[in-house]
């Protein structure tokens, strides 16, 4: 008896020992992440998952701040191009039965595509931005001749598909949403759905991702943040965009719950094969800085102190209104989920301070933005005023220039 106990009194201990570990961190991340809203760099919800578990999910700020209305972890907020990974595995899908190749060109599947520039792009170059094709929202006046018009996927892909290529395919990474709205409407084509159809069925039911879906502005949604911007420090409603034009590079919305569960799945073989699902996170070409970029998602060794090196996984988003980011460190199941809906924010910043606190590694504090608090004193009153104040506010330790 005495032989049995012993081992019981061990596991208890340590289970004891990491929950204190836990909660301490999820003080932490708190912590954290209410400095960045009192600092006016954070309004949304947050989720951090450690092995696998979720130690942390709050709201913070406003989902609507007319009525005043607290963002909570079932919050649903506009993903951006979080949705491309979505949209990647929905082709590697799609190959995995047989339907799709993506070593062949644009214009086995679209057959009406300028053959000039249809015939050179690859599916695997739509999925890796190395198509070469104008990324769309870069367009001059975008925002105002095209974002707030509905568009059909067959109609909008003519607004680009004859733009001269930026580079040859395959020669090098530029990112483009372009790539992304051609694999949706590759993915009408081929399974004779709509894209938000074969997505709803292959992903978001059998998941029971109940509160995500295709983000459309005429529908009532239970629960869906208002998208805010910021000029200076006046928070102001986003501008208008129509949702039929970020498509699958862009149009979907979720919330911190529901990719916990996507971020669970991807672990297993729910919705692909083993070597199909290890096929999204290669690191087929190098993106930004010390990135490379796989299906939907980049990849990136970054340092762990003294501990070497680890691998994320992960993407951002930014849409009208909103910022987001999801960040998967597979070797520790560990996750981070950040969604914000006024306009872009240091979301990086933050991911990278969280991944520290989990690693029990040292970190940046929040710091305000000088620039924000210069704006208005260089506003009212004059450059003599604020150059005073920078003089000031320089040397302050808790400000810094982010912009």
């Amino acid at each position: 008896m005495k032989q049995l106990i012993k081992p019981v009194v061990i596991c208890l201990i340590l289970l004891f020992t990491s929950t204190i570990f836990a909660q301490n961190k999820a003080q932490q991340i708190e912590q954290l992440l209410a400095k960045y809203n009192e600092y006016g760099q954070f309004n949304g919800s947050a989720l951090v998952a450690e092995n696998g578990k979720v130690i942390f999910k709050k709201g913070f700020g406003s989902a609507n701040m007319e009525w005043n209305i607290p963002n909570q972890p079932d919050t649903k907020f506009r993903l951006g191009s979080i949705s491309k990974q979505f949209t990647a595995l929905l082709i590697v899908k799609l190959a995995e039965e047989g339907k799709i190749k993506l070593d062949v060109p644009v214009t086995t599947y679209i057959q009406d595509y300028p053959r000039e520039n249809g015939s050179r792009i690859t599916i695997h170059n739509l999925l890796t931005h190395t198509s070469g094709i104008p990324n769309y929202t870069n367009a001059p006046n975008f925002l105002k001749e095209k974002a707030r018009n509905p568009y059909s996927p067959a109609d909008f892909v003519k607004t680009f598909w004859n733009l001269p290529l930026e580079f040859t395919p395959g020669e090098k990474f530029n990112y483009s949403n372009s790539g992304y709205f051609l694999l949706g409407y590759i993915i009408e084509k081929i399974t004779g759905k709509t894209y938000e159809q074969y997505l709803q069925e292959t992903i978001f039911t059998p998941l029971k991702m109940v509160n995500s879906g295709y983000d459309h502005s005429d529908v009532i949604l239970k629960n869906r943040a208002a998208g805010y911007e910021k000029n200076g420090k006046v928070i102001v409603n986003a501008s208008y965009l129509d949702m039929s034009i970020p498509y699958a590079a862009g149009s979907l919305y979720s919330t911190v719950e529901d990719l916990y569960l996507w971020d669970q799945a991807l672990y297993t073989n729910k919705l692909l094969s083993e070597k199909s699902m290890e096929s999204l996170f290669k690191p087929y070409i190098k993106a930004w800085g010390d990135e490379f970029y796989g299906y939907g998602w980049s990849i990136e060794d970054v340092n762990n102190g003294d501990k070497g090196k680890l691998k994320v996984i992960e993407h951002g988003g930014g849409i009208n209104g909103f910022n987001t980011i999801i960040s998967r460190i597979p070797a520790d199941k560990n996750l981070v989920v950040l969604l914000n809906n006024t306009g872009g924010t240091v979301l990086g910043e933050m991911n990278d301070a969280i991944r520290a606190i989990l690693y029990n590694q040292p970190f940046n504090q929040p710091k305000k933005s000088m620039a924000l608090d210069l704006l208005d004193i260089y506003a009212n009153k004059g450059v003599t005023g604020g150059n005073e104040a920078y003089k000031k506010l320089k040397n302050d330790p808790t400000y810094a220039i982010k912009e």
